[in-house]
């Protein structure tokens, strides 16, 4: 395995976003061209980037070891700047949703896909007997295992997750503020389907951008590095994988400088044939 060249790629990077802040565009594609070719693993999510300036082809997904390296470095924090800082309460919209559409809602078996720290384990603590949690991040499982909200944790991507594991299909799957990180959504809601139980419930957020701005496209890369999704999209992914949405808003995501960020909160639940 090739030694990353952490200097040469500190360099690189820094003059990309000095670039990209100045409203050099092309030239901040250049130096987002270099960082990958120094990491080609792209720890500093340089595709991404160059997908929300414009100057780079859309991702399937947020490479993941950028999604891990942002969630390790932050995970002390995190609660702190999302919940305080960002005004992110999708958890407690979940149980809101949960509740309205069936005030005794109670699953035995809950699994929580891109747990972080546990916001979703503590909002849904009640609701369910065995709790789940699966994230890419170690830091954030240790932090969620320092919590005690879950029963069995894992450190793991999503989607190989799904594809590896066994056992027991789950009643209620959750996936707040994943689908930010993944473009195409394919393989990962064809898991879901897969694990969720006849009848179960699948509930979980997206973000979105106005229709124009899709244009006709599924989805993309916000101008906050993070995927959008069309809900049409959405929906079709739904449909695709056996399952029905029943519940769907228009919610306010999180604050990004002070701006909402639009996107959807939705219950969907596995077909019984």
């Amino acid at each position: 395995m090739r030694k990353l060249d952490e200097k040469a790629l500190a360099k690189a990077y820094n003059r990309a976003l000095k670039l990209e802040k100045a409203g050099d565009l092309d030239g901040a594609a250049e130096a987002y061209a270099e960082v990958l070719r120094i990491d080609p693993d792209d720890h500093g999510g340089a595709a991404v980037r160059l997908a929300s300036i414009g100057r780079g082809v859309v991702p399937p997904k947020a490479p993941d070891a950028y999604v891990q390296t942002l969630f390790d470095q932050h995970a002390e924090m995190f609660d702190t700047i999302l919940v305080d800082q960002l005004g992110y309460d999708v958890p407690l919209q979940l149980r809101d949703m949960l509740l309205a559409r069936d005030p005794s809602a109670h699953f035995a078996r809950m699994l929580d896909l891109g747990c972080g720290t546990g916001l979703s384990g503590d909002a849904l603590h009640d609701v369910a007997d065995h709790k789940t949690g699966v994230d890419i991040s170690e830091n954030m499982v240790e932090i969620a295992y320092e919590k005690g909200d879950y029963d069995a944790l894992f450190v793991g991507e999503a989607v190989r997750f799904l594809d590896t594991t066994e056992g027991p299909a789950w009643d209620l799957i959750v996936a707040t503020d994943v689908l930010p990180y993944m473009g195409e959504l394919d393989a990962f809601f064809a898991g879901v389907g897969r694990h969720l139980s006849r009848g179960g419930t699948f509930a979980f957020s997206s973000e979105t951008l106005p229709d124009e701005t899709f244009a006709g496209r599924p989805f993309m890369v916000g101008p906050y590095q993070r995927f959008a999704h069309s809900a049409a999209y959405v929906r079709q992914m739904h449909e695709k994988n056996g399952m029905e949405c029943v519940e769907s808003a228009d919610i306010v995501v999180r604050l990004e400088q002070g701006q909402p960020v639009p996107g959807h909160l939705m219950l969907a639940l596995k077909r019984v044939p």
